[in-house]
């Protein structure tokens, strides 16, 4: 059983800055020496988002951040390129000096509410600037195997191998008026983290008749095992989302587990409602979780401890 302890909100968009007007949606991470920097998605009051960072300095419970960005890492794509409403970095991975971004592009639609496909951008100055290597989604982009979109790829360059795990759209329903969407988690490898091949596998499928939404994969390899936290929603008794738990031997074919994750909603506050997007990580011989709370993350990102 995995028991999860809440040391509480880290952080809120909801500050001075236009461009950091709500939200701080889907964190992830890269570790330094001695602290972490956390990229994050806040909105502006146009609901657009692009990228953010800041600095996480963290001893067992204690923290404070410094450094936070003042203007966006990346801009929006051009009116009417796929990512012209939102930028949203779902995964950042060195390889050697270059960092890689891994984001999702946004753009908005009329018969449905939006389209997602991936970029990426680098940068080579240590994250304090990142280029798009493409106009174009050049991570994952429309094809038979993903034909509405793509969300949140993780991924994890192990020796010679770019394994990524991804939220794929499977299709759209008309319900009381409203479009709802339907998507599962897949699994796609590379070579070089740039060029991608894509079978179609789904790793994180539906359980039952009422789950209609997979999302945000975050792995780990640990003691020659694949460690998956994502959210799902929704259940019988449960609306909105909650973290899950499934382990692969060959990062393939998983089995979920998610009643080995103690972590639920409060009784009040920014996380009373949901808890979602989770991401884990080691530091400093400890597991913690970065997660957002309530309307998806406009309530901001906490933090949580797992008790050994």
């Amino acid at each position: 059983m995995q028991n999860w302890r809440k040391i509480g909100l880290l952080h809120n968009s909801n500050c001075s800055l236009e461009w950091q007007h709500t939200h701080a949606m889907m964190p992830c991470l890269l570790i330094k020496d001695d602290y972490l920097d956390v990229y994050f998605s806040p909105r502006d009051s146009k609901n657009q988002s692009r990228p953010a960072k800041l600095e996480l300095h963290l001893i067992d419970d204690t923290f404070h951040i410094e450094n936070l960005s003042q203007t966006p890492l990346l801009e929006l794509g051009q009116l009417g390129m796929y990512d012209d409403s939102g930028v949203m970095p779902t995964c950042i991975v060195k390889d050697g000096e270059t960092l890689r971004m891994f984001y999702n592009g946004w753009t908005l639609g009329k018969k449905i509410p939006f389209t997602s496909f991936n970029g990426i951008a680098e940068s080579n100055d240590q994250g304090k600037s990142f280029k798009k290597i493409s106009l174009a989604p050049k991570a994952l982009y429309r094809n038979d195997i993903d034909p509405y979109s793509t969300f949140a790829p993780f991924v994890l360059k192990l020796k010679n191998e770019w394994h990524m795990w991804y939220v794929s759209l499977i299709k759209w329903e008309n319900e009381e008026n409203q479009s709802k969407h339907y998507y599962h988690i897949k699994y796609a490898k590379s070579k070089d983290g740039i060029k991608w091949s894509r079978t179609g596998k789904v790793c994180i499928d539906f359980l039952n008749k009422y789950e209609y939404a997979i999302a945000r994969p975050c792995v780990l390899f640990e003691d020659d095992i694949f460690k998956m936290w994502y959210s799902f929603r929704a259940g019988k008794n449960n609306l909105t989302y909650r973290i899950g738990y499934a382990e692969s031997k060959n990062g393939i074919e998983w089995v979920r587990k998610d009643n080995e994750v103690n972590l639920t909603t409060s009784i009040d506050g920014w996380d009373s409602q949901m808890i979602c997007y989770s991401y884990v990580f080691n530091f400093k011989n400890e597991k913690y979780m970065l997660y957002n709370g309530n309307n998806y993350g406009k309530t901001g990102f906490g933090l949580a401890i797992l008790e050994k």
